[in-house]
C-alpha cells in the first residue's frame, strides 16, 4: 500500500542502526512511501509481474542461498536485472557477505544498499511496525491524551472545561501525560489508534492563570510518555440539568476517529466532582470490561432483571 505520507531513509537507517553500503543520494532526500516490504525470491527467479518497486526489499539467507545455485555469470545477470527495476532500497540481513560485484551493480543502478546483523524475520517485523506508525493515516485532534493504569485515555471537550487541569492532577497521582491541547492521532492498524504530541509542543501544558509549564521538567521524565494507544475517549462537558446522563453503564457509546469506533463516555462536570478520580475509575472499569466483566450486567443479573429492558427500573432502584 502506498501512503500519502513519507519517511526518509535516513530515519530508517538511524532507527535500526543500518550499515550503508551504497547511497546514491543523501539519505535524507530518499523518501519511502510504502508501509509494505518484499523478499525478492520470485524476482531472483525472474518473475516480475506485480513487483512493486516502492517497497523496501529484504534479502536474507533464503535469497542468498538461491542466488548461489547459479553460475557467477548467471547470478550477476539476475542481480543486475533486479537492481535495474529501481527498488526504493535494498536491505541485506544477517550481515551476509554481499560481494563487491553486487555493490558495484547497486552503484551503477543508483540503488540504496543497506545491511543489518538482525535476522530476516526479526528485522522485517520491526520494520513493518515502524513503517505502519510513520506512514499511517493521521489527524490532529483538540484534546488531552494521558495514560491511566496502562489505558490510553483521550480527554475531549470544549476549551476551558478543565482537561489540562485534570491531566495535571492525574500526573501528580502517578499517571503519565502524552499530549496536551493537540493530539496527533494515527491509525496504525485496522483495530488501533496511537496518539502522540506534535514535536514542537511535546510535554508542554497550558494552565489558565499560570501559563505554560513543562511537565517533564516539573514532574520528572517518568511523568511523560511519547506515544500511547487510544483505548477510551472521555468527553467532558458542563453539567446540563436538562440532559439525561447514563447512570448504569449499559449503553455502549463509541466515537469514530479515522474510521475506527473507539469506546467512549460522556462525563458532566460541576463543582464538587473530582474528575481525576472519576477518570481513574473509568480506566479501571474499562479494563475490567476488556477482561470480560461488566459490573452493570452483573448487578442486573443479581437483581433478576436480565430478561427485560432494565434501564428505567434499575435507575429507580438507586
Amino acid at each position: 500500500m502506498t501512503s500519502k505520507y513519507t519517511v526518509s531513509l535516513e530515519k530508517i537507517v538511524n532507527e535500526f542502526s543500518l550499515k550503508v553500503l551504497n547511497a546514491p543520494l543523501p539519505l535524507s532526500e530518499i523518501m519511502i512511501s510504502s508501509n509494505e516490504i518484499n523478499r525478492p525470491g520470485l524476482q531472483m527467479a525472474g518473475y516480475y509481474e506485480f513487483f512493486d518497486e516502492r517497497r523496501i526489499q529484504i534479502i536474507g539467507k533464503a535469497e542468498e542461498s538461491f542466488i548461489k545455485h547459479f553460475t557467477p555469470e548467471k547470478a550477476d545477470q539476475r542481480i543486475r536485472e533486479f537492481f535495474s527495476r529501481k527498488p526504493s532500497a535494498v536491505v541485506v540481513c544477517r550481515d551476509l557477505e554481499f560481494g563487491e560485484k553486487y555493490i558495484e551493480i547497486a552503484k551503477e543502478c543508483g540503488i540504496p544498499l543497506l545491511q543489518t546483523a538482525e535476522s530476516t524475520s526479526a528485522f522485517s517485523a520491526a520494520l513493518i511496525a515502524f513503517l505502519n506508525l510513520n506512514l499511517a493515516p493521521r489527524i490532529t485532534q483538540h484534546g488531552v491524551l494521558v495514560e491511566v493504569y496502562g489505558e490510553g485515555i483521550l480527554l475531549m471537550g470544549d476549551s476551558g472545561v478543565g482537561k489540562s487541569e485534570t491531566a495535571i492532577e492525574l500526573v501528580k497521582r502517578g499517571h503519565r501525560l502524552i499530549a496536551d491541547d493537540a493530539v496527533e492521532i494515527r491509525r496504525v492498524s485496522d483495530k488501533s489508534l496511537v496518539g502522540t504530541a506534535p514535536d514542537n509542543i511535546r510535554h508542554f501544558i497550558e494552565l489558565r492563570g499560570i501559563g505554560i509549564i513543562n511537565a517533564s521538567r516539573i514532574f520528572g521524565a517518568g511523568a511523560v510518555k511519547l506515544t500511547e494507544k487510544i483505548d477510551l475517549i472521555i468527553n467532558i462537558e458542563q453539567w446540563d440539568i436538562q440532559k439525561q446522563y447514563d447512570r448504569i453503564g449499559l449503553e455502549q457509546q463509541t466515537t469514530e476517529i479515522l474510521g475506527l469506533k473507539i469506546p467512549s463516555l460522556t462525563i458532566p462536570v460541576k463543582p464538587g466532582r473530582n474528575l481525576a478520580v472519576i477518570i481513574e475509575v473509568a480506566a479501571m472499569n474499562h479494563r475490567q470490561k476488556k477482561l470480560g466483566y461488566n459490573a452493570a450486567e452483573d448487578l442486573l443479573k443479581k437483581l433478576g432483571m436480565t430478561d427485560e429492558d432494565p434501564s428505567d427500573t434499575a435507575v429507580e432502584a438507586f
